[in-house]
């Protein structure tokens, strides 16, 4: 998402204002579709911890591989499919003529950068399972460093306006995704991979990864119709609660953001716990995790609700909207609460590779937890039954990953018992 805010701030500086709305919305439209298929770096980061804990070099390897290619596939799709994908697109976002064409113009200059932006989260999620998150750190600041330079340069100085913006986007996941295959050359050399690649087309292990692949991808997708409808009913019930609603919502975003790399973590170590056999360490594992996250959703909670006033000043100065924001700010606690333990259950059962598990998980919290409030919210136009549909999805998904956890101790606990 920096690289769309990285855009609109130097856009902001420009006379013609549709140049800033149509790369606002044009960023909307990358952030959803990059989210759900976000699932490539979760996926990659579980099977690599799962082959480091089993010391199987090759099966590292192999699965970088697997999951390149289908990233390459993915952007390769994408970039055939960029016309009607920003047609639909603009065409859902209610704008005028000026605008729509310079989202346009931003999209189409952008989106040849997909490739590269679903093989970094490959790589990303390669190095992840590796606990080498300084190689990522280094990737991301290569990616930002070259989009604020880029972004000075096409959009100030030879004003390109929204295009500039677009290929500075796309420019910078290129450079990040060399920076990323100059670290991967350190750890396999082509020959390495050329003496893999020819097992990596192993049926078997191939649908395996699209599998796993494909259950969190329909994860991704139930997250983003969540968000989406969540704001597509606020927008019903008037301007005041659509921005107050906007503004809670960026502080939960921004709050499961922190919940999101500790979930990331867990999910590596699991792998590598899983591949190690050491199921002994998933308890106490849970127990850090669990308890960080939970601290982290209590605390931003409690801070936003004893003091509304001072966090979102800095948000809005619309004194009418601040008002409104302290009757449901109380919600957070019942959202963030709930979420911050399941993401930390969702990054166990990644390490674990269960995607059935995640999949179901969602879907039930969706069917049973989130649309019929989001329906009477629809029916009634009451706001608190929005926060309660949000509340319940995420206490769901809780609870029903909860209900799983016995499972994964109780038969690695025979398992351990039975080898003593």
């Amino acid at each position: 998402p920096l690289a769309g805010f990285i855009s609109v701030v130097f856009l902001g500086h420009l006379a013609d204002i549709n140049q800033l709305a149509g790369v606002s919305l044009g960023s909307i439209l990358f952030d959803y579709m990059y989210f759900c298929l976000n699932f490539l770096r979760l996926v990659t980061t579980g099977m690599t911890a799962i082959a480091i804990g089993q010391n199987d070099r090759k099966d590292m390897v192999l699965v970088g591989i697997r999951n390149c290619l289908i990233a390459l596939g993915l952007g390769i799709l994408i970039l055939f499919l960029h016309n009607p994908l920003g047609n639909l697109g603009f065409a859902l976002l209610s704008a005028t003529p000026e605008v729509k064409s310079a989202g346009l113009d931003y999209f189409n200059a952008r989106i040849w950068g997909a490739p590269a932006v679903l093989l970094n989260y490959v790589i990303v999620g390669w190095f992840l399972g590796q606990e080498k998150g300084g190689r990522v750190l280094l990737m991301t600041i290569v990616f930002n460093v070259a989009n604020i330079l880029q972004d000075y340069l096409y959009i100030i100085r030879w004003d390109w306006s929204s295009t500039g913006a677009g290929i500075s986007a796309g420019v910078s996941q290129y450079l990040m995704l060399l920076t990323g295959l100059f670290f991967m050359y350190r750890e396999i050399s082509f020959k390495d991979i050329r003496e893999f690649i020819s097992q990596s087309w192993n049926l078997s292990s191939f649908q395996y990864t699209f599998a796993l692949n494909g259950n969190l991808f329909i994860r991704s997708l139930i997250i983003a119709f969540t968000y989406a409808i969540f704001s597509s009913l606020s927008a019903t019930m008037g301007t005041l609660v659509l921005a107050e609603n906007a503004l809670l919502l960026q502080v939960v975003l921004l709050t499961i953001d922190i919940f999101y790399g500790i979930g990331l973590t867990t999910t590596a170590l699991t792998g590598i716990f899983k591949g190690e056999k050491a199921e002994h360490k998933y308890l106490p594992l849970l127990q850090v995790s669990v308890g960080t996250s939970f601290l982290v959703g209590f605390t931003c909670a409690t801070v936003c609700i004893l003091f509304p006033q001072t966090i979102f000043r800095l948000l809005t100065n619309h004194n009418e909207v601040i008002e409104l924001v302290k009757v449901y700010v109380p919600w957070l606690l019942l959202v963030l609460g709930p979420a911050s333990i399941s993401l930390i259950l969702e990054g166990y059962f990644t390490g674990l590779a269960e995607g059935n598990t995640l999949r179901n998980t969602f879907l039930i919290s969706l069917i049973f937890g989130f649309i019929p409030l989001a329906l009477l919210t629809w029916y009634y136009h009451i706001n608190h039954f929005l926060w309660l549909a949000m509340s319940m999805f995420m206490l769901i998904r809780m609870v029903v990953l909860g209900i799983q956890l016995p499972r994964t101790f109780g038969s690695n606990i025979i398992s351990v018992s039975s080898n003593n």
